[in-house]
């Protein structure tokens, strides 16, 4: 892992994780919730505060981003172009500009390299959830296109200069530790990667696996008719905004009329749970029920990632979104707040599935992984965008218990 060296009191640490889950690094129903006083830490503690942007103002806005991505396509178009010859003797295209993944074919064999990166600043925070959420987000990536095998890992860490010593010998293991575990239940492993110091504390990763062309759905075969499907319900990042404020009496001023503290605890607990959890059961059952195409929802929100995926269509296609499941009570802290993004950060797959046999697909999800999917929107014929109703129907997802 780079330059990262453990400690005496990193192993300590590690100690302290395997406590933590009770003996059991794979037993997450039976940990504990993160507790800064349990590690020595100051009680008032918060990974969260380690990705502080002064704003945020140096987020790259969509717009902008789509014309890097342009510029990007155009050289990869003229280079393809002299890479042609070389390749014509297979079937298998290169793609990857805009898409969730790359695809490259190999020299021999038929097959395929699948790749994908991510890295994120902490969203929640405790640890080694932020581990488990950003390992599952990087697979997210393959899985967004029906590759539901990966070969290998690698690991991407920015230890923050901001912390104490005692704060990283504590909070950098559980990191890792949770990204391990969540590679492990993906039937990977972790085996390199980077490690270094900056100011903000970031983590994420590299996903790669060698396939054949069946393996992946490449995300352009929508078609007037189908419908869309949402894999998890929206409002993460409202509910992990509502439980900083919870320390903080001038915002939580703003929402206690719509949401009670339990609420709200309730909800951080169901976004965690949720980002953490790996799309593998969604992405496998793409193929069982024919999916024309996924895309995984990040940074730029349903409607920004629902836009994205209609414009790389190849027919001529909108999608047209009716239904949208929150966490319970999500939809009034975002409405009380000025219609905050409900959709950023929520980490599930957006799928167009055939509508005959999009409610089996949610059927078969439920019974196999215990957690509900949705059909949101639909397909209809259009100039490939993507758009939500003016009073699009709320469905108030329960929070855990």
């Amino acid at each position: 892992m780079g330059d990262y060296q453990v400690t005496g009191v990193q192993q300590d640490a590690l100690g302290a994780v395997q406590l933590e889950l009770g003996g059991n690094p794979n037993a997450l129903a039976l940990r504990r919730p993160f507790d800064p006083l349990a590690h020595d830490l100051e009680a008032s503690f918060r990974l969260t505060r380690f990705a502080d942007l002064k704003g945020r103002g140096c987020k790259v806005p969509q717009e902008v981003l789509n014309k890097l991505v342009e510029g990007l396509q155009q050289d990869y178009n003229s280079s393809s172009e002299h890479e042609h010859a070389h390749f014509m003797h297979m079937a298998i295209p290169r793609i990857g500009i805009g898409l969730d993944c790359s695809v490259t074919p190999l020299r021999h064999g038929g097959l395929c390299l699948v790749q994908t990166t991510d890295f994120f600043y902490p969203l929640v925070d405790d640890p080694y959830m932020m581990g488990k959420i950003a390992c599952a987000n990087v697979l997210s990536d393959l899985y967004a296109m029906g590759v539901t095998e990966c070969d290998n890992m690698l690991m991407l860490l920015g230890v923050s200069t901001k912390m104490t010593e005692k704060e990283r010998d504590v909070v950098i293991p559980l990191i890792m530790r949770g990204f391990k575990d969540s590679a492990l239940e993906a039937g990977t492993t972790v085996t390199g990667g980077q490690t270094v110091v900056n100011p903000w504390c970031t983590i994420g990763g590299v996903a790669t696996t060698v396939c054949q062309p069946n393996e992946y759905i490449v995300p352009d075969n929508a078609v007037v008719g189908d419908v869309l499907v949402l894999t998890k319900p929206l409002g993460t990042q409202v509910a992990v905004n509502a439980h900083q404020w919870l320390d903080q009496p001038e915002r939580w001023n703003r929402i206690k009329l719509v949401v009670s503290e339990e609420d709200v605890r309730k909800a951080y607990h169901r976004a965690m749970d949720s980002m953490a959890r790996l799309n593998r059961i969604a992405s496998r059952l793409m193929h069982k029920y024919n999916a024309h195409g996924a895309t995984d929802i990040t940074g730029f929100g349903l409607l920004g990632h629902a836009q994205t995926l209609a414009s790389h269509q190849k027919n001529e296609v909108s999608f047209v979104i009716h239904n949208l499941p929150v966490i319970a009570k999500m939809a009034a802290v975002a409405k009380a707040c000025g219609n905050m993004s409900l959709g950023r950060n929520f980490r599930g797959l957006l799928i167009c599935l055939p509508r005959e046999q999009a409610a089996a697909y949610c059927k078969d999800i439920e019974k196999q992984e215990g957690y509900q999917a949705w059909i949101i929107g639909i397909v209809e014929k259009g100039n490939r965008t993507a758009r939500i109703i003016d009073k699009p129907r709320v469905i108030e997802v329960p929070a855990k218990e």
